[in-house]
């Protein structure tokens, strides 16, 4: 079982690049060390560029020798990564983890997917299929994607956006929040979907 101070080392870690690499993880919940919330920045030269990708961590209690519980939730395009769910087939979060890695090379280790996928051992079968057979195809609409879904926006420009579709405001931001600022499941949740 990892100690608080492994874990808070880990994040210290984490943050001392973070300008540079733009990689981060803090704590969803004040106190709590065990969930985490992780910031990825689409790597440049791939349709993920622009994007900021934001990845569920839990720590489990035999942490570091079990891996920690990773999930995006941005939705992203990707064979590797479930459109559907954000689950993410990756080694080194299953059988080829090791106590040497940290939170910090998970992080690394998921970007450097996002610049390479592996569509023979994929986690979503459909965007495998695209793209192996449809290369150009792929690469518009995992574009599609992160500007849809991983492009920063202000909270205030979603509010708005919302609003344009017919909902008052007080209305469309009690949704975004509830929704975690997801406008289309906002957009579902007003209209009783």
């Amino acid at each position: 079982m990892a100690s608080q101070g492994r874990i808070v080392k880990e994040l210290a870690e984490v943050g001392k690049d973070d300008k540079v690499s733009g990689i981060k993880a803090v704590p969803v919940t004040e106190g709590d060390l065990r969930h985490l919330k992780g910031t990825i920045p689409g790597p440049q030269g791939t349709p993920y560029e622009g994007g900021i990708f934001e990845i569920d961590i839990v720590l489990p209690k035999q942490y570091p020798f079990e891996p920690p519980k990773m999930k995006y939730i941005t939705k992203i395009w990707h064979p590797n990564i479930s459109s559907q769910t954000g689950a993410i087939c990756l080694d080194i979060l299953k059988d080829q983890w090791s106590p040497a890695l940290t939170i910090k090379t998970a992080l690394l280790s998921l970007q450097a997917l996002m610049c390479s996928a592996e569509p023979g051992d994929p986690q979503d079968a459909e965007v495998a299929k695209m793209y192996m057979g449809d290369r150009k195809k792929f690469d518009s609409t995992a574009k599609f994607w992160t500007e849809t879904y991983a492009k920063p926006t202000s909270k205030e420009d979603a509010i708005t956006r919302v609003c344009e579709m017919g909902f008052d405001r007080e209305s469309a931001r009690k949704a975004l929040e509830k929704t975690g600022w997801d406008e289309s499941a906002a957009v579902n949740s007003l209209l009783g979907m």
